[in-house]
């Protein structure tokens, strides 16, 4: 097994030492591209490759961005659906950072003539107790 695969294979995005703090009290939007995302059809095993755009308005915390890129890669081997791999991603991200805001899209490759969006997001300023 090569360097970076071993990092991959072993990578825990839940570990604290892949967020840190927000240094900043006024609100502001982080936005990342990852153009290469890829995980297996759980039914063919055929790859379906994907652009993640994530987008969020940090509270206490902010994703570090090799860390990002590590968890986004674990996924290559996966047998996951579109559905079910953007909805990880989003727990896990959001679960760990508790954002003010948060949305991801999953924009995939067209396969078979069928191009999917997977779109999900979630805005705690718009809530109320």
């Amino acid at each position: 097994m090569r360097y970076g695969e071993k990092e991959i294979k072993e990578f825990d995005i839940k570990k604290e030492e892949n967020f840190w703090p927000n240094n900043h009290k006024k609100d502001y939007t982080i936005k990342i591209t990852l153009p290469e995302f890829m995980c297996k059809c759980p039914r063919s095993g055929y790859p379906d490759f994907a652009t993640i755009y994530l987008e969020y308005i940090p509270d206490t915390k902010v994703v570090e961005l090799k860390a990002i890129k590590l968890y986004i890669n674990s996924f290559m081997d996966r047998y996951i659906s579109h559905e079910d791999s953007i909805n990880e991603i989003f727990d896990t991200l959001y679960n760990a950072l508790k954002p003010k805001y948060m949305k991801i899209i999953g924009d995939f490759n067209p396969r078979g003539n069928v191009h999917t969006v997977i779109e999900r997001e979630e805005d705690v300023r718009c809530k109320t107790n």
